[in-house]
């Protein structure tokens, strides 16, 4: 009769991890943002290479996408020959981007790292790339006036 129980208990308990598990790789952007940060919403490739132009990259400056999603971008800048950094608070879109990053051939050059941008030291990038959502702009400017350096690029995405 316990066993009973208990295998049912696992079964549910397994069916439940394989549905959140289904639901957060097929739908990122379900899965709410209180819980991993704000929404997951691709950037086109255009805009992408338009942010490329824009950060003017020269030789062995480093960059860092803060928000990075899938990686998407990360890897452009790797591409371009930079050390590029992305920073995401979601661990699925974390495992895509070192999955593509890995494809792309890019170990070494371009870096995901799972964690909360807002408690990481940007102080060290020269370029820094954020999705622009406006309630986060005011706290996100004392961020980069206490920790970016002198000369920074700072490239600001939006819809």
């Amino acid at each position: 009769m316990i066993l009973d129980i208990v295998i049912v208990i696992l079964f549910i308990s397994l069916f439940i991890a394989f549905l959140l598990f289904f639901i957060s790789m097929f739908f990122d952007s379900v899965i709410p943002f209180m819980f991993w940060g704000a929404f997951y919403a691709e950037t086109e490739d255009k805009k992408i290479e338009k942010m490329i132009e824009f950060a003017n990259i020269k030789p062995g400056e480093k960059a860092v996408d803060l928000g990075a999603g899938d990686g998407r971008i990360v890897i452009a800048l790797a591409k371009k020959g930079i050390e590029a950094h992305g920073y995401e608070i979601n661990p699925i879109l974390v495992a895509k981007a070192k999955d593509k990053i890995e494809k792309a051939g890019l170990k070494g050059k371009a870096f995901m790292h799972w964690g909360n941008f807002w408690k990481k030291d940007i102080s060290g990038f020269d370029i820094i790339i954020i999705f622009g959502i406006s309630f986060i702009m005011k706290k996100l400017g004392k961020k980069l006036k206490k920790e970016a350096k002198d000369g920074s690029k700072i490239i600001s995405n939006y819809f």
